[in-house]
C-alpha cells in the first residue's frame, strides 16, 4: 500500500529521483527556486489542477477550495505566488520570528522514504518579520494568505507573550489568518506554551491586541493556533475549551510528533527533530476527532498531518475537519497530490450534500 502512496506521476517521479540524491534542504530550496522560475515565464500554472472551485467558509474567509499549504515550506513569504499557481485553497507561509535567526546547525532535514516521512529539526530558521511583512504587503492572490508566528529561539519562556504580539501586530495589515506556533518541536520550550496558565495567558494577550488592532483597522483577522499531536486526550479537551474562551477562529491539528515507535527501526529513525509524513497519519487524524467530538462545531479544525493521497484528506473530513494542510505528501508525490486531493473532497462533499427538497 505504501509503496503505491509513494508513486508519482511520471514527469515528477523522474524529478524527485533527481532531488532525492541531494540533501534535502538543498533539494527544498532548489525545488522552490525552480517553482519560482516557471511561475515567472507563465509555466507553474501548468501544474495547477482543472478543476472548478469547490469553494467553503471557515473562519469567516472564503476560501476557493479546503486544500491548503501548510506552513514549513516557504518560510519567508519568498515564493507565494508560485505556490499559489499549484491550485492551493489557502497558502501558509512561516513560521516566521521577530527578528531573523538561522536555526539549528545543518544537518537538520532528513528523509525517511521507506515510510513516507520526514524528520526536520530546522529551528524556526527565518529572514524575520521586516522581510516577510515586505513581502506579503505586496501580494495580491485570489486564496487566502495564512501567516504562521512563532517565537525567537533566545527570547525567555516568561517573554514568548511579548513575541507573539509584536508578530501579530507586523503582520495583521497584511494576513488573512495568523496562526499561532506554540507545538514545534524544534524550539526550546516551545510547547510548554500549551500548558494551561501558559496558554490562557498567551490568547489573553492576543486576544486583546486583536480587539485593539482590530478597533484601528476595522477589519478583524482571525486567529488559528497549531497545536502538538502527543498530547493526552485531557490536554486536548482543555486546549480547546480555552481556544474557545479566548475567541480563537480555529484549531489547527497538527504539528510534528516525537514519537518514534513507527520509524525505530529506520535509518535515520534515531534522529531528533520532528516526524511528519505517513508515520503521522493516525494519530493527527484521531487528534482531529477527539477534538470534533469534544467542540461540537463550536471551533472549526485544520486537518494537517500524514495526507499521501485522496483518501487521506477525505478521512480528515470524516474526522471533522473543515480544511486540510499538505506538506510531506508534495515532497513525495509532487503537486499532482493537490488535485488528487480536491478531487477526492469535492465528491465527499457533494455525496454528503443534503439532497435539494
Amino acid at each position: 500500500m505504501l509503496h503505491r502512496l509513494l508513486q508519482a506521476p511520471p514527469v515528477y517521479g523522474l524529478a524527485r529521483q533527481l532531488l532525492f540524491t541531494l540533501d534535502p534542504e538543498t533539494a527544498h530550496d532548489l525545488t522552490l527556486h525552480a517553482l519560482a522560475g516557471a511561475h515567472a515565464i507563465g509555466g507553474a500554472r501548468a501544474l495547477r489542477p482543472r478543476l472548478p472551485d469547490d469553494p467553503v467558509t471557515v473562519m469567516g474567509l472564503s476560501f476557493p477550495n479546503p486544500v491548503g499549504l501548510a506552513a514549513g515550506l516557504d518560510k519567508n513569504a519568498a515564493f507565494v505566488a508560485a505556490l499559489a499557481d499549484l491550485g492551493f485553497g489557502a497558502v501558509e507561509v512561516g513560521t516566521v520570528t521577530p527578528r531573523p535567526q538561522p536555526g539549528n546547525p545543518r544537518p537538520r532535514l532528513f528523509r525517511l522514504p521507506q515510510a513516507g516521512a520526514l524528520i526536520n529539526r530546522l529551528g524556526f530558521n527565518n529572514d524575520g518579520l521586516d522581510a516577510l511583512v515586505a513581502r506579503i504587503r505586496a501580494l495580491h492572490l485570489a486564496a487566502p494568505l495564512g501567516v504562521n508566528l512563532g517565537k525567537n529561539a533566545d527570547t525567555p519562556i516568561e517573554r514568548a507573550h511579548d513575541d507573539y504580539v509584536q508578530a501579530l501586530a507586523a503582520v495583521y495589515p497584511y494576513a488573512a489568518y495568523v496562526a499561532i506556533n506554540i507545538s514545534s518541536p524544534n524550539t526550546r520550550e516551545l510547547r510548554a506554551l500549551q500548558d494551561a496558565g501558559e496558554l490562557d495567558g498567551l490568547l489573553a494577550r492576543l486576544d486583546g491586541e486583536r480587539s485593539r488592532l482590530a478597533d484601528h483597522s476595522g477589519r478583524r483577522v482571525p486567529i488559528a493556533v497549531k497545536i502538538a499531536p502527543d498530547l493526552a486526550e485531557v490536554d486536548l479537551k482543555r486546549i480547546a475549551d480555552t481556544l474557545v474562551a479566548h475567541r480563537i477562529d480555529a484549531v489547527i491539528a497538527t504539528n510534528t510528533t516525537v514519537a518514534r515507535e513507527a520509524i525505530a527501526d529506520l535509518a535515520q529513525g534515531h534522529q531528533a527533530g520532528g516526524l511528519s509524513g505517513r508515520p503521522l497519519l493516525a494519530r493527527s487524524t484521531q487528534v482531529v476527532r477527539t477534538l470534533s467530538q469534544h467542540l461540537q462545531g463550536a471551533l472549526p479544525i485544520i486537518g494537517v498531518g500524514g495526507i499521501f493521497c485522496g483518501a487521506d484528506a477525505v478521512e480528515k473530513l470524516r474526522a471533522g475537519a473543515s480544511l486540510v494542510q499538505l506538506y510531506t505528501g508534495l515532497v513525495y508525490r509532487g503537486p499532482g497530490l493537490i488535485g488528487e486531493c480536491r478531487r477526492a473532497i469535492a465528491e465527499y462533499r457533494k455525496a454528503a450534500a443534503p439532497a435539494p427538497v
